[in-house]
């Protein structure tokens, strides 16, 4: 089970209460949604392996070299060395969040120069046996593999209804398969990651032009060929579009090959410093959230 950590803190913080405070006061929403989460998924689940995937870089620059405006509307306008914009009261927690996930004994991996997104799709390349995916980005969709068993659970509200998705579920709602999602995410483009798409095609059409013609580099070839059944229209759009789709399938496309460090994924039966979580608990009281984590681990 790999654990997309700030698309989940994230739907925390905004989904739980910032009434939930410390003893000093200080909101510990996102922490404590967060726990309630993980103790959730572990309990309905069971997983062997549990990874926490954390965004080292989230906005690599390599991604920003390709495609200068790949979410630039994040950046917060008074930002240090581009920093994504974060409400004033979460910032504080993550590192929280960080500690307890270490306490616990709960893998927290990243990589520097990539995306939360980048180790999963690394993580998912290496896997031997099924994969649960944990996310509210749909970007995440492109893993979804029935042949290796690799399923992607969306949030549809809160954590207690987890949207299932595997091929027949994107083939309902998107008319691809997982491994034709990247490619349609380029062609329609992302408004939210500032990826501009190309010009006239959405989502319906971009799903069609792959059913037609199987991929992004075949259908930009049908562009070129007079012969092919594309639109006057069409065919001038994707490629007036060439420069954009040169590249955006590498900005789409989550990378398999991050490096990674040495780590245990194995999920912890007992905290791996108990006094440290006693600790923490303590200072950020953590309480109930804190206690049904450590039970679920203790029952899996």
């Amino acid at each position: 089970m790999l654990l997309d950590s700030a698309s989940l803190y994230f739907r925390a913080y905004f989904g739980v209460p910032d009434t939930l405070r410390s003893p000093q006061g200080e909101p510990v929403n996102a922490v404590r949604g967060l726990l309630d989460f993980i103790a959730r998924l572990v309990h309905d689940h069971r997983p062997d392996h549990l990874v926490a995937c954390m965004d080292a870089d989230w906005r690599p620059q390599w991604r920003v070299d390709l495609i200068p405006t790949y979410k630039t509307h994040r950046v917060a306008e008074a930002a240090v060395d581009g920093e994504e914009e974060v409400p004033d009261t979460l910032a504080p927690q993550v590192p929280v969040i960080e500690q307890v996930l270490d306490a616990l004994g709960i893998a927290r991996v990243g990589s520097p120069g990539y995306e939360a997104d980048d180790v999963i799709g690394t993580l998912t390349a290496r896997a031997t046996g099924p994969v649960q995916i944990v996310t509210g980005d749909r970007d995440l969709f492109q893993l979804v593999d029935d042949a290796r068993a690799v399923t992607v659970l969306y949030p549809v509200k809160g954590m207690g209804n987890l949207q299932v998705t595997d091929d027949a579920l994107l083939l309902e709602k998107y008319g691809v398969r997982g491994t034709q999602y990247a490619d349609m995410a380029a062609l329609r483009g992302d408004p939210s990651d500032g990826l501009p798409g190309v010009r006239g095609i959405g989502e319906k059409t971009a799903a069609q032009l792959i059913n037609e013609y199987g991929d992004l580099p075949a259908i930009r070839a049908a562009a070129l060929d007079i012969g092919s059944k594309l639109t006057p229209a069409r065919r001038r759009n994707i490629v007036e579009g060439a420069a954009y789709l040169d590249v955006a399938p590498k900005v789409v496309r989550v990378a398999d090959d991050a490096p990674l460090p040495r780590f245990d994924p194995a999920l912890p039966a007992e905290p791996a410093d108990p006094m440290l979580l006693e600790d923490l608990s303590t200072r950020w009281g953590l309480g109930t959230s804190l206690d049904r984590v450590v039970e679920a681990l203790a029952t899996r």
